[in-house]
């Protein structure tokens, strides 16, 4: 019986996520400074439209809904990842470090070393492996903990960050420039940066499927996952690797976009369970359109300023993050 209700939740919960992926990419085509009415989408598709709305939807919205979708399914699939193979649901790229490690890399090559942006992903992906390999270094003692690997990202991202402040006050003449990048947003994002992203994006994200199966496994704890043959500690290595990746990729085109990977996961589990062959795809689908409709709202509701979707999602996270802190502290 109850296998039969949760099988029809992840049917209803999979309408519900394409239908709300849907009405977000309408959403973000639609509203904006200057709205286009569903008569001009058919003109404009059809190749008849008004130049300036068929340069507003192709040139503008497009690519940002797209970067938008890329990142949140990237950033979410990312903290799915780390809360599995951790086994914490308090576990997100940003909040233990390794979105920190790729930002900073991400803004030492945007400050001082511009030329070179073109490997922004790369580079934002070795900042973010390498906060990964000092976060297992810290919790290493005859094994890691997931929770000495919590404990040891929390110090880390507070390290990181103390770098990236020292960074701006070296170079505060050129910090101007990435203001908008640090607090986490999709304004200005063009089909330059879905080039970027997207190779990488779909690579990994497609790689993250062969984590399920290893993921399921450790979850039945790390003597069971022995037992079975699995190397744990080489399992758990290769797929936190997956995750850094990941989240190197998203904060090279969006910035530092916090709590994604904390409150999507999350919450599919609770729908859901903690079936990885369900969990991951439905963290990506919901990851994207949670940025897309946050990036909408952050660029709409406060016209004719935009704010930040990462100031948003700060705004949202942060409270679901307390609430996920005092439930546990109670169990």
């Amino acid at each position: 019986m109850r296998t039969e209700v949760r099988k029809k939740r992840r049917i209803q919960l999979l309408l519900v996520l394409t239908i709300l992926l849907l009405m977000a990419i309408y959403a973000g085509l639609s509203f904006g400074a200057v709205s286009v009415p569903w008569s001009e989408f058919i003109k404009v598709f059809n190749g008849e439209g008004e130049e300036t709305f068929s340069n507003i939807l192709y040139q503008l919205r497009l690519p940002r809904i797209l970067v938008g979708l890329l990142v949140g399914a990237c950033l979410a699939t990312s903290g799915a990842l780390l809360q599995g193979v951790m086994k914490n649901p308090l576990a997100d790229p940003g909040i233990i470090g390794v979105s920190a490690g790729g930002g900073l890399m991400a803004m030492i090559t945007m400050i001082i070393y511009p030329q070179y942006g073109y490997l922004l992903p790369y580079v934002a992906f070795a900042g973010a492996f390498g906060a990964t390999l000092c976060i297992y270094f810290f919790a290493w003692d005859k094994g890691s903990s997931p929770v000495k690997i919590v404990l040891a990202g929390v110090a880390m991202n507070a390290l990181l960050g103390a770098l990236t402040n020292g960074v701006m006050v070296l170079y505060s003449d050129r910090v101007q420039s990435v203001i908008g990048w640090l607090s986490g947003g999709l304004n200005g994002r063009s089909w330059y940066h879905v080039e970027i992203i997207l190779p990488a994006a779909l690579v990994m994200l497609v790689l993250s499927f062969f984590a399920i199966k290893p993921i399921n496994i450790l979850l039945l704890g790390d003597d069971s996952a022995k037992i079975l043959g699995q190397h744990v500690e080489l399992v758990r290595m290769l797929i936190i690797f997956l995750a850094s990746f990941l989240a190197g990729i998203a904060v090279s085109v969006a910035g530092l976009i916090g709590f994604v990977g904390l409150v999507v996961p999350h919450m599919i589990r609770l729908l859901i369970g903690e079936d990885y062959r369900f969990l991951l795809p439905y963290s990506m689908l919901g990851g994207a359109v949670l940025v897309v409709i946050a990036d909408t709202i952050a660029r709409t509701a406060f016209d004719p300023i935009e704010l930040p979707v990462g100031i948003l999602l700060a705004a949202l996270g942060a409270p679901f993050f307390i609430v996920l802190l005092r439930r546990r502290r109670m169990m």
